[in-house]
C-alpha cells in the first residue's frame, strides 16, 4: 500500500501558490483598507453624514475605481473620533492582510487630517495604532510598522509641523514618513524643506512620485532634491529611458500598485495592461515591488495584486521571486532580519512553485 501523499506535496494553483507564500506590504494606506461592515458602523454613530447609497457606491468599484480620495477625506471629517476608532482600523487591517500571508507591512497614516478633522492629536492616535499593532503581532503573527504620510494638499508648514509631532513622539514602531494625495499641481519640492526635517531626525523616507501621470521630473525631485529612500508608484520614470537607467543603477526600489486608479481609469479596458507602465518598469532594470495601496477600496487583495503582475502584465515566476527579494531589499527593516527573512522566504517561495504544475496559467497579454 502506496502512502497518500502529504499536504506539503498536493499541487497548487498560481492563485494559491501566490496566498500561500509569505509576503511584505511596503504601500498601503491605512484609511483604504477599511471594511465596508465598519464603515457603515462609523456612518451610522456619526448620525449617517453619508447616505447609504454613498456608502454603497464608495465600495462599489467597477474597472474603472472613482471617488477614492472622497472616502479617505470622510473618514478624518466625520467618521473617526476617538483613539480607539484607529486601533479598531489599524487592527482590522492587519488581521485582514496577515489571512494572505503578509507577514511584514510598512502602511501609511495621515496625522495631519486625524489632529485638525477628527481632533486627536498625534501622540494619543500613535499610541493607538501602536497598540492595534502590538495586538495584531500578538493574535496573527504579522509585523506591522507605521509610516507617516504628509498630505500634499495641505500646506508645506503643515507638512513640517507634522514631521515635528513625529520627531516629537518618537517611536520605534513609527519608522519614517510619506507624502500622498492628488499629485497633480503639487510638486514634490514644496515640501523640501519637511524632508529635510526628517532626514536630520534620522527618519526613513518615501514619497509618491509619478503617479498621477505628472512629469518624470517629479520622480527626479523626489529622489535628489527629498532625497527619499524609495519611490511609490513613480511609473512616469518610464518616459525618460536615461534618468530610468541612473535609478536602476542607483537600486531605487518602486513600490508598485497593478490596480493604480489613474492608469484604470485613463487607458481603455483593452489597452491597460498592454500600455500600464508597470509592464515596462522591469525591462528597463527597475527594482518594483507588487502592493495593494487601498485594498479594500480598489477591491484587491495582497494575493491578487501579485496575481495580476503574471495575468495582466505577463510577468513569469522567476520575476515574482526577483519582486519578493526586492521588497526585502528595500523594506525598513535591519539587515540581520533582511538576511533571515531573505533566506526563509525565498525558500517557501521555492518549495510552494515546485509544487504547481506545468504552465500553471497562460502568460498575460
Amino acid at each position: 500500500m502506496h502512502a497518500a501523499p502529504s499536504h506539503a506535496d498536493l499541487p497548487l494553483t498560481l492563485e494559491s501558490m501566490l496566498h500561500a507564500m509569505p509576503k511584505a506590504e511596503l504601500h498601503c494606506h491605512l484609511f483604504g483598507t477599511v471594511r465596508r461592515a465598519t464603515f457603515e458602523a462609523l456612518n451610522r454613530r456619526a448620525g449617517m453624514p453619508l447616505a447609504e447609497d454613498e456608502v454603497r457606491a464608495f465600495y462599489t468599484r467597477g474597472d474603472k475605481p472613482v471617488g477614492v480620495l472622497r472616502v479617505l477625506r470622510a473618514l478624518d471629517a466625520w467618521l473617526i473620533r476617538t483613539p480607539e476608532d484607529l486601533h479598531r482600523l489599524t487592527y482590522e487591517y492587519l488581521e485582514d492582510a496577515a489571512a494572505h500571508n503578509v507577514r511584514y507591512s510598512e502602511f501609511f497614516w495621515n496625522p495631519t487630517g486625524t489632529a485638525a478633522e477628527s481632533g486627536i492629536p498625534y501622540a494619543r492616535a500613535q499610541e493607538a495604532i501602536v497598540r492595534a499593532i502590538h495586538d495584531a503581532q500578538a493574535d496573527h503573527g504579522i509585523a506591522g510598522r507605521l509610516v507617516a504620510a504628509i498630505d500634499r494638499e495641505a500646506s508645506p508648514e503643515a507638512a513640517r509641523q507634522m514631521v515635528e509631532w513625529v520627531t516629537g513622539h518618537r517611536h520605534e514602531h513609527t519608522l519614517g514618513i510619506g507624502i500622498d494625495y492628488r499629485e497633480t499641481e503639487r510638486p514634490p519640492e514644496l515640501f523640501a524643506d519637511a524632508y529635510a526635517d526628517a532626514r536630520r531626525a534620522g527618519l526613513k523616507t518615501t514619497a509618491h512620485a509619478g503617479e498621477f501621470g505628472t512629469p518624470w521630473t517629479h520622480v527626479r525631485t523626489a529622489l535628489d532634491v527629498l532625497k527619499v529612500d524609495r519611490i511609490d508608484h513613480g511609473y512616469t520614470v518610464v518616459d525618460e529611458p536615461a534618468f530610468a537607467r541612473e535609478c536602476a543603477e542607483r537600486g531605487v526600489l518602486f513600490t508598485v500598485v497593478p490596480t493604480n486608479s489613474y492608469y484604470l481609469r485613463t487607458l481603455p479596458p483593452e489597452r491597460w495592461a498592454l500600455d500600464h507602465p508597470i509592464r515596462r518598469m522591469p525591462g528597463l532594470g527597475l527594482a518594483v515591488h507588487p502592493n495593494t495601496d487601498d485594498p479594500t477600496l480598489h477591491h484587491v487583495t495582497p494575493t491578487q495584486a501579485w496575481l495580476m503582475m503574471v495575468r495582466d502584465f505577463g510577468f513569469d515566476l522567476d520575476a515574482l521571486r526577483g519582486f519578493l527579494e526586492n521588497g526585502l531589499r528595500g523594506a525598513w527593516i535591519d539587515d540581520g532580519q533582511r538576511r533571515a527573512w531573505r533566506a526563509q522566504w525565498l525558500a517557501e517561495f521555492d518549495a510552494l512553485r515546485a509544487r504547481l504544475p506545468p504552465d500553471p496559467l497562460p502568460q498575460g497579454n
